[in-house]
């Protein structure tokens, strides 16, 4: 191994090598300080500005009457202002850049004197020059006007509205008016309308051809409402509400009945958490031409316990149990028959007033197919748990019309729903206007 010692270092090149150029010194006598007026380095961003632009400089009067500030030149507040050009309004402004009142970054000036040589650099003032169309500011400008005696009209308008007299609110009632709508003198010309009059009376027309009638009004509450679905062209009543298209077809029959009509041929007991689907069960599953009611009754018994089994929650809603559990408390009901009343009856797993309204309406619907359109409204309230003026309330949603009727067997007073044409449905409540 060679020794490190004895390694020889090259020599840098000579500075003054023969390439070099030779540069003329410059002597810097003085850094000179504005008195008055710094010289301006000014800029215009995205615009360009003709030479011929002159400016007048500006500043505040508390600032130029001040002697005896110690702020420099460069420091104070500067406005230069230009109205020279035919069409533009130019206005430099100091810029700075960072936070405070002094620039992160001083500009300067070099004047250099070539006879002798010596170079004074002058502190700077940096400026960013906008320039403005003298019309658009004068549009502007008369806006603002108009905004401004619009705010007081409007604010002298509320002070009357609000603490006038009656006297004094009637005027402003009638300047309000006849400022829509003159009124003319006697023997005077009615007044013309102008283009803009007759294109708005035009436009008030149009509206008012497209606006909903009563009629349209009262389809829209209805469509709205949580009730099942009524063909209110039908001719018949038991074609009003149809159980396959209220529950679907496919689902409608997949409800089983057999079950039900061997109990009831055996003369075995049916067992019903619902009191309605107990006291007819018997009656209906041992009648062989009341297939389709029994379907209906046996689905409304499901609807039952799903309500029943539900507990109530916050704000008027009600948590239904889990999937196991449902399938549990639904004995005999096949998967898609569960799923299909969980989903039009709930929403992810809580039933909002929407949704009790629905089950319940649906409920005075199926019961109604079920007692051939005339039913004792006792059990169904009974197994909802509502009050007789709830569930009365909720058959005329579907326009049943309900009476009492006296027992004197049981010496008491109940209620019967009729489902009749035409149906008896809740209007539509329209307020009187205000005098």
């Amino acid at each position: 191994m060679s020794d490190p010692t004895s390694v020889k270092k090259r020599k840098r090149a000579a500075e003054g090598s023969s390439k070099s150029k030779k540069v003329a010194a410059t002597v810097i006598s003085k850094l000179v300080e504005a008195q008055a007026y710094p010289p301006v380095v000014a800029i215009a961003p995205g615009i360009q500005i003709p030479d011929s632009v002159t400016y007048n400089s500006y500043e505040s009067r508390s600032q130029a009457a001040s002697k005896s500030s110690k702020k420099s030149a460069v420091d104070r507040d500067l406005i230069l202002y230009s109205n020279s050009h035919q069409a533009m309004d130019y206005t430099a402004t100091a810029d700075h850049s960072g936070p405070g009142s002094k620039p992160l970054v001083n500009h300067f000036i070099a004047i250099h004197d070539p006879a002798t040589g010596k170079t004074q650099v002058v502190h700077a003032k940096k400026m960013t020059i906008r320039g403005v169309s003298r019309a658009k500011q004068a549009d502007a400008s008369a806006l603002e006007e108009k905004d401004t005696k619009q705010s007081i009209l409007e604010a002298r308008t509320d002070l009357g509205e609000t603490f006038g007299t009656k006297k004094a609110k009637k005027v402003l009632h009638e300047r309000v008016l006849n400022a829509i709508s003159p009124q003319k003198k006697p023997g005077e010309a009615p007044t013309k309308i102008d283009d803009a009059g007759r294109a708005i009376l035009s436009n008030v027309g149009d509206v008012a051809s497209t606006m909903a009638t009563r009629d349209q009004l009262q389809a829209a509450v209805d469509e709205a409402k949580p009730v099942p679905y009524a063909n209110l062209e039908a001719d018949e009543i038991q074609d009003v509400y149809d159980p396959e298209v209220l529950i679907g077809s496919e689902i409608f029959n997949m409800i089983p009945i057999r079950e039900w009509q061997e109990l009831v041929s055996h003369n075995e007991p049916v067992n019903s958490g619902s009191r309605f689907v107990a006291f007819r069960v018997t009656a209906i599953a041992s009648n062989d031409t009341a297939v389709l009611r029994l379907r209906v009754l046996r689905y409304l018994g499901f609807v039952i316990t799903f309500f029943i089994m539900s507990k109530t929650a916050a704000h008027g809603t009600r948590r239904i149990p889990p999937r196991d559990k449902l399938k549990e408390f639904l004995a005999g009901a096949p998967e898609a028959v569960i799923e299909n009343i969980r989903r039009k009856f709930s929403e992810n797993g809580i039933m909002r007033k929407f949704h009790i309204d629905l089950l319940i309406t649906h409920c005075c619907a199926f019961a109604c197919i079920v007692d051939n359109f005339e039913v004792d409204t006792a059990n169904l309230r009974d197994d909802l748990q509502l009050q007789q003026s709830q569930m009365n309330q909720y058959f005329h949603e579907i326009g049943a019309r309900v009476k009492p009727v006296s027992n004197k067997a049981q010496g008491k007073m109940t209620h019967v729903a009729k489902l009749i044409l035409p149906l008896d449905f809740p209007k539509q409540r329209h307020l009187a206007p205000r005098r």
